[in-house]
């Protein structure tokens, strides 16, 4: 059975690769997490009091967006609003419980998708389906939806051209209570090149829903093979990541994954042909905490040196053994090398076992050269039918960029 073709929109999604998750908004200012309001058993009208604090001061769209960047991303998605029930963006009318009518008096949507053009990459939008605040979603369900496509449809027709749409909390209730098909005709109707997103959740990974959707998700862990064999249409695949516990702004979280362990998620990611959507939650005034910066800074240093070819870079199938893969751009082959230790002195530098020849099969094509891409040295191999072998030297003394990245020139 054959693979579909993806529409454009679908595979200039795949070839960003990575991106900036932000979760912000009133939760922020409590410093623990985006679900407190649910979790503490907050009553709304004891939550709302963070509508009267909320000032974003600090929030700055333009910083966030080089930020991001800087680090690699691609395109930036902002929790426009949250299960809490907040918006971020000008409501026009439908409430009053959004951040023009709070003490920031700024659409911040606005903001971040100006910041967004100006820095290249595209904007998208998440935004609930689940709403804490807003009693139609318990009383009145269908009155709750006819204010959802309403609020999707603001922020389909005020913004301009948008990347897409992410939503989140349909898991929430039984599918059959929901009306995706007049929420995605709005969405086609005003942004018929927007990109469609329902996150699944933990418990659905991977599940492909409606057939408007352009991308299954993956939320946290890793992601598995999306096998399109017999697919009415390609979807693409998303991974999305927190870099602690908790996707808003935990001040007391200090349980963050290891920049190290996030390099090789995002490599994993690519390895199935996923993006990588990896989160920032800002405090509550709006600054990138101090961690989450430091692992930004040093993920874009990581994608300048050996990332590159991770953009356009798609799964094929020629494999390596245990974590190493390879992925052929533009009629070209990179192999990304795990586990490979530091050259130098015994005296100076553990040897940890990770040098020496590495094995990669189904390599029909006659090989040239193989070369480190980051330092251009030229490296041994050996081709025996369609197995390649070739002699991984180990990292400069001075760097370890945890996954290595070699060049495979061919003859024809």
């Amino acid at each position: 059975m054959a693979i579909p073709v993806p529409e454009k929109r679908i595979a200039d999604f795949e070839n960003m690769g990575f991106g900036m998750f932000i979760h912000y908004g009133l939760y922020s200012q409590m410093g623990c997490g985006e679900w407190v309001m649910n979790i503490a058993n907050i009553p709304v009208e004891e939550y709302k009091k963070l509508f009267d604090t909320f000032t974003a001061k600090d929030f700055d769209a333009r910083k966030i967006a080089k930020t991001a960047k800087a680090a690699g991303m691609r395109y930036i998605t902002l929790t426009t609003r949250h299960h809490d029930g907040f918006s971020l963006y000008d409501t026009k009318g439908l409430s009053d419980y959004d951040a023009p009518h709070s003490p920031a008096h700024r659409d911040l949507v606005r903001e971040f998708v100006e910041a967004c053009r100006e820095e290249g990459l595209m904007p998208m939008f998440y935004h609930t389906t689940l709403d804490w605040y807003q009693p139609s979603f318990k009383n009145d369900f269908p009155a709750y939806l006819d204010y959802l496509n309403k609020s999707v449809e603001v922020l389909c027709t005020e913004y301009g051209k948008i990347g897409g749409l992410w939503f989140d909390g349909n898991w929430s209730r039984p599918a059959s209570d929901w009306d995706p098909d007049t929420l995605y005709a709005i969405i086609r109707k005003h942004q018929p090149e927007a990109l469609i997103i329902d996150n699944t959740g933990l418990t659905g990974r991977g599940v492909v829903g409606h057939p408007e959707l352009d991308s299954v998700t993956f939320e946290q862990g890793r992601p598995t093979p999306l096998y399109r064999d017999g697919m009415p249409k390609y979807v693409a695949a998303e991974m999305c990541h927190t870099m602690n516990d908790h996707w808003g702004y935990g001040a007391g979280d200090f349980n963050y994954k290891s920049l190290p362990s996030m390099i090789e998620t995002l490599c994993a990611c690519r390895k199935v042909g996923a993006n990588y959507l990896l989160n920032v939650g800002p405090d509550g005034d709006g600054n990138i905490v101090p961690m989450q910066k430091i692992i930004l800074e040093y993920m874009g240093k990581w994608m300048e040196t050996c990332g590159q070819s991770l953009y356009r870079g798609k799964p094929c199938e020629i494999a390596g053994e245990f974590k190493n893969f390879a992925l052929e751009a533009d009629g070209r082959v990179y192999l990304y090398i795990h586990d490979l230790n530091v050259a130098g002195d015994a005296n100076v530098i553990v040897d940890g076992g990770g040098r020496g020849f590495k094995y990669f099969k189904n390599v029909k094509r006659k090989v040239r050269g193989v070369r480190w891409t980051d330092t251009g040295e030229e490296l041994d191999y050996v081709q025996h039918g369609e197995n390649l072998w070739f002699n991984a030297t180990g990292f400069p003394y001075g760097c370890n960029y945890v996954v290595r990245v070699a060049e495979v020139e061919f003859d024809d």
